[in-house]
């Protein structure tokens, strides 16, 4: 985490806080002017306190704080909103004895923060989400490092009080990377190589891994993740629309029961000028856009090549043969076209 603020507001939180920006340069530290020092690269404040921590408090994803846990509580108390957007909030005695995981432990990245700054200091960290504490699966962050989506999270906080209370937890993958745990699995967790045998198990909740839209039934008791697999392969003209884009690859998502919070990537025929349509396709879904030289997917092996796409681009194929190219993977969606400027398929990463 990069965009963190320091706050110290006594003479040995500010030596501390000097110490943490040495291993965390792009750190910012804040402290009152009255200990203002010129060996010290920090921003000094007239304001009170409390006035700094609101300004503080919406602008940074971390906050450190170098002074009491109960003063902390006291400041932050009035801007909590929601887990989901309040920022980390890690708490550091006078002596840098406890390094203190406060706020947004989990989905604000503050347990492993707090651990790193433990480990810099030689302090203790002090963690205590059930999840941490008991070293089981922490539901709500499952495959965020290799950044899975949620499908959805109104059973997140219920499924992870199963997690942590060691009832039956029933998993199944079939997309997306593999290595999401590491060592043995809770004892209370085990993994079904089909959903059917997922769907006949005594579970008393599921976490899925899929790319697929699966039976609406047996998401009422599970947490989905969705992990980034899908590559769309996009043929197009210069002026084809981001809209027709966008509705195309829905309507393919659709027929094909396949998620779209797993697209990875749009992926095209390098042209002269880049279609704008494209790259604001690719924003509106918040996914990069890769080109290939002509040269490169004439190469590739497709099942659909065309005598109109090899005279106009140069290669039988840009739908099929770019996401084939980008995936590395698998054709899952042969080519769909969408006369007359547009055609889509769709591969799958295999990781």
């Amino acid at each position: 985490m990069e965009n963190v603020a320091i706050l110290a507001i006594t003479r040995n939180g500010l030596k501390i806080a000097s110490s943490i920006k040495q291993f965390f340069p792009d750190w910012e530290i804040f402290a009152p002017s009255k200990f203002q020092n010129s060996t010290i690269d920090a921003t000094w404040y007239e304001d009170q306190t409390a006035t700094k921590m609101a300004e503080l408090f919406g602008k940074y994803d971390g906050i450190v704080c170098l002074f009491s846990l109960g003063a902390v509580i006291r400041l932050v108390a009035p801007y909590l909103k929601d887990k989901k957007t309040d920022p980390a909030i890690i708490v550091i005695d006078d002596k840098a004895g406890f390094v203190i995981s406060a706020l947004s432990g989990h989905l604000g990245g503050a347990n492993v923060l707090t651990e790193e700054i433990a480990k810099k200091l030689g302090a203790t960290a002090v963690v205590t989400t059930a999840a941490d504490v008991n070293k089981t699966i922490a539901v709500d962050l499952l495959g965020k490092e290799f950044g899975w989506k949620i499908d959805g999270d109104s059973n997140v906080t219920r499924i992870s009080a199963l997690m942590v209370n060691e009832e039956k937890i029933g998993i199944y993958q079939d997309a997306g990377e593999k290595n999401w745990w590491r060592g043995e699995l809770p004892k209370n967790v085990t993994i079904y190589e089909t959903i059917e045998k997922l769907k006949q198990s005594d579970s008393k909740a599921c976490l899925i891994i899929s790319d697929k839209v699966l039976d609406d039934e047996i998401y009422k008791n599970s947490v989905v993740y969705r992990p980034k697999t899908l590559v769309a392969g996009i043929g197009l003209h210069g002026d084809t629309t981001k809209t027709k884009i966008k509705e195309s690859l829905d309507f393919c998502l659709s027929k094909y029961r396949l998620s779209s919070k797993s697209v990875a990537k749009l992926v095209s025929l390098k042209k002269p000028n880049d279609v704008q349509g494209l790259i604001d396709a690719a924003i509106d879904l918040g996914v990069p856009v890769e080109y290939f030289e002509r040269d490169e997917l004439a190469q590739i092996n497709i099942p659909n090549p065309s005598d109109m796409v090899q005279a106009y681009e140069g290669t039988p194929s840009v739908s099929e043969a770019a996401a084939i190219k980008s995936s590395q993977g698998t054709l899952i969606v042969e080519k769909q076209k969408f006369p007359p400027d547009l055609t889509i398929a769709i591969a799958r990463i295999e990781k």
